[in-house]
């Protein structure tokens, strides 16, 4: 990976999970957990974990619905002239690496 778009991953990382901590309603905990960046920084998909995990779907609608706030959030704490556009998505990876420990435990 470009080293330029590691830093942004990271500082993209970093802004979203202050974002999150600051703006979700604390009827589930939102863990930020990773961070894709595409197109050349023109694109950044941010994944994130829920527990309990029956309040998934509205946290991704909660999200989904913050992604122009989270923008301006994001452009008051980046020094950047072309900001990405920025989504959110459920880590699924990170679900189904839980599932096998899970698993793994019980065997």
């Amino acid at each position: 990976m470009d080293p330029r778009d590691e830093k942004l991953r990271e500082l993209v990382r970093a802004v979203a999970a202050e974002f999150m901590q600051k703006n979700s309603n604390y009827t589930s905990l939102i863990t930020i957990t990773d961070v894709s960046i595409s197109d050349k920084g023109q694109r950044a998909t941010i994944f994130f974990t829920v527990l309990p995990d029956d309040k998934e779907k509205g946290a991704l609608d909660f999200a989904k619905r913050m992604r122009a706030e989270f923008r301006e959030f994001f452009a008051g704490k980046a020094r950047m002239r072309a900001l990405p556009f920025f989504d959110f998505a459920i880590d699924k990876g990170e679900k189904n690496r839980q599932h096998i420990d899970e698993i793994s435990r019980n065997v």
